[in-house]
This record gives structure tokens, C-alpha cells and sequence, in this order.
């Protein structure tokens, strides 16, 4: 299983949103130092997440086009990806691939140009959701869409990587949800990556028994609960 170390911009900084909540938000500073000590620890991917597009805020282009010049490994981007225009964009920017979540859920027609622009190898899905409830729009919405169709629909539309993240537990180092990732994971039958409270090892190897494919850890490895270098899952 791949560990993918997540930074999350806002305002320029790297920062963890505590349940997804902008105004509690821990500050871990300049996102290139973060991006280089993750790939100095040995991460093979790195996820980056405009929080300011996704809320409507503002964007970190500066910031992103910083960390992508600073990095030897592959990262992908998420945030406020909405349009054809704003897809190229993220990618022109340099990321291997894009995530894209309110978009699936709103309008099923403007993910499939998107999958036929660039093919399902560059373009993730994200279903960010409370346990299964479906939020969008910088998890400030709830969506009326069930999870389980949204999976179902996904997979027969073409996508071939999905990324759950529990906004319940994510940032707050909880833990997972074992019930909710393994019915994810029933649900999903092509690559899975989880995010959302990981904690510990424990949790990676509970995503590793429930054969998710790839774990985002954010919170955790910027506090030293879990550590890159010791990582025996890492891929």
C-alpha cells in the first residue's frame, strides 16, 4: 500500500483543517519545506490540495507551481477543479493527476468530457463524504446523492482511481471508521485511496487488511505519529 503525504494550501501555507472547518486550521508554515521533507523521508507521491479554490476563497498557484518546481517525485491536485479550463490548468501547473469531487457529484456530463480529455489515468475522483453522507463544494455542502450510486456510476462512466476522505475524522487524528472503508471498499473495484483521521500504524495496516490501495496522511506525519522512514508499506 502507498503512504501519500497530503499539504493542504490556504493562504499560501501549508495547513490541516480540523473536520474540514477553515476556522480551525493548524499552520505548518512554508509548503516547500513540507513537500521536501516528505520526499526526503521516502514518499513515492504527494497530494496537494488548494483549499482556497475549493472554498471560493482565493487560490495558491504560486504556491503549487513553488512545490512543483521544488519536487522530483509525481504529485497530484485537488481543489475547486471545476471546469475544462481549470482541469488543463492543474495540469499545465505539472501534476501527474487531477482530483476532482464536487464536479462528479454536480454534473456527470462534465466528468465524462474530462475523462475523455485526458483519460482516466490522469484524473481521480474524490467522494468526500461524513461516514457515506456526500459533501461538496469544500465539504460546506451536503449533497443529496447517495454514496453508494455515486460509486457505482463512477465505475461504469470509466474512472479507475477514487479517493475517500471522511470529513468527520479528517485532521482530528482519530482514526478510521473500519465499518465505513470497508464498505467503501466492497463498493469500489478498482483503486482505492482513504484518507480522513489516520492516526497510527494501526491504521495503515487496518487499510492494508481491508486491501485499500493507498493511504493520505496529513496531520499525523506532520506531528511525528507516523513516520515515512519506518513506513514498511511504503511503495
Amino acid at each position: 500500500m502507498r503512504l501519500i503525504p497530503a499539504v493542504d494550501l490556504k493562504s499560501g501555507k501549508a495547513v490541516r483543517l480540523y473536520e474540514g472547518d477553515p476556522a480551525r486550521a493548524t499552520v505548518y508554515g512554508d509548503p516547500v519545506e513540507a513537500a521536501l521533507r516528505f520526499q526526503e523521508e521516502g514518499a513515492t507521491l504527494l497530494h496537494l490540495v488548494d483549499l482556497d479554490r475549493a472554498l471560493g476563497t482565493g487560490e495558491n498557484r504560486e504556491a503549487v507551481r513553488r512545490v512543483a518546481a521544488s519536487l522530483s517525485i509525481p504529485f497530484q491536485l485537488a481543489g475547486g477543479i471545476r471546469s475544462l479550463e481549470a482541469l488543463q490548468e492543474a495540469l499545465s501547473l505539472g501534476a501527474s493527476r487531477a482530483v476532482v469531487g464536487t464536479v462528479a457529484v454536480k454534473d456527470p456530463g462534465l466528468l465524462a468530457r474530462m475523462l475523455e480529455a485526458v483519460g482516466p489515468d490522469r484524473l481521480a475522483v474524490a467522494l468526500d463524504a461524513r461516514g457515506l453522507e456526500v459533501v461538496v463544494s469544500g465539504w460546506q455542502e451536503a449533497a443529496s446523492a447517495s454514496a453508494l450510486d455515486l460509486l457505482r456510476a463512477w465505475a461504469e462512466m470509466g474512472v479507475r482511481t477514487l479517493l475517500y476522505t471522511d470529513v468527520r475524522r479528517d485532521g482530528t487524528l482519530k482514526g478510521l471508521d473500519r465499518e465505513v472503508v470497508a464498505r467503501v471498499r466492497a463498493a469500489w473495484p478498482h483503486e482505492l485511496i482513504v484518507g480522513g483521521g489516520i492516526a497510527s500504524p494501526e491504521d495503515l495496516h487496518l487499510l492494508q487488511t481491508l486491501g485499500v490501495d493507498g493511504a493520505l496522511v496529513g496531520k499525523a506525519l506532520y506531528e511525528g505519529r507516523i513516520r515515512l522512514k519506518e513506513a514498511s508499506w511504503r511503495s
